[in-house]
């Protein structure tokens, strides 16, 4: 699609770390990544047995990440411990909006002084991805219940030139079911617009329920990628 060009999609983290996001990477000339309190995010100049060594040389024993898989080279420092299909939705600028849900919750910013209940809420949906730095990564909202606790959010994860995507989106178990979270996406789907962003997503491709969400907001499929959780070969830990 026109709204997410292959020369940035196909290489999201890369570009997200040399471009907005170059205050947080890691950099390993032909390898950069994300500090690992950050986000559990890698990627690689080219698909190149040096580029994944320098890439190695960023990795600390116990530390997993994730990388885009376009060919990656099997090399003996690094181990492969899973994969993961994804797809990257786009909601194009000509999609219209839904209209604010009736009756309306209340969105609430989030930060710093919010990231111990954010790792706490995300953790129910998909833990390890959510870190105590993820917050500067972007913006982010969430919805409270009357006791004050967090129980939905969503905001920002990788960022790229004119396109935020949207992450951390999910609702405590006991409070799913009244459209939260769809309220949170449109929510911040309008701040991009305003902004004259276009926002998007990378989705598991085996969340049927996400996916069926997504698509009911406006959201359209741009492609499939394969995300690969890598390890150095001196780490055999496969745990979360």
């Amino acid at each position: 699609m026109s709204d997410l060009p292959e020369s940035l999609f196909l290489n999201p983290v890369w570009h997200s770390l040399l471009g907005p996001h170059r205050h947080l990477a890691i950099d390993g000339g032909e390898a950069c990544r994300y500090p690992a309190d950050v986000a559990p995010f890698a990627a690689l100049a080219g698909q190149s047995a040096a580029a994944v060594r320098h890439l190695r040389e960023l990795l600390e024993p116990a530390d997993p990440v994730w990388i885009v898989d376009a060919g990656l080279p099997r090399v003996p420092e690094i181990i492969l411990e899973g994969s993961l299909l994804c797809l990257q939705m786009v909601l194009s600028r000509k999609a219209a909006l839904p209209a604010p849900a009736t009756p309306a919750v209340e969105i609430v910013p989030l930060g710093a002084a919010n990231a111990a209940e954010m790792v706490a809420l995300t953790d129910v949906a998909f833990p390890g991805f959510f870190r105590s730095g993820t917050y500067r990564m972007g913006s982010y909202f969430g919805v409270r219940a009357a006791d004050g606790l967090l129980i939905a959010m969503a905001g920002e994860r990788l960022r790229l030139e004119g396109y935020p995507e949207m992450s951390g989106i999910c609702t405590h178990p006991a409070h799913r079911g009244r459209g939260l979270a769809r309220q949170l996406i449109v929510h911040l789907a309008a701040v991009h617009r305003r902004q004259g962003l276009v926002s998007w997503l990378q989705v598991s491709a085996a969340n049927a329920n996400a996916i069926a969400l997504y698509r009911d907001i406006g959201f359209e499929t741009a492609r499939s990628v394969m995300l690969q959780r890598i390890s150095r070969a001196d780490h055999t830990n496969r745990a979360g």
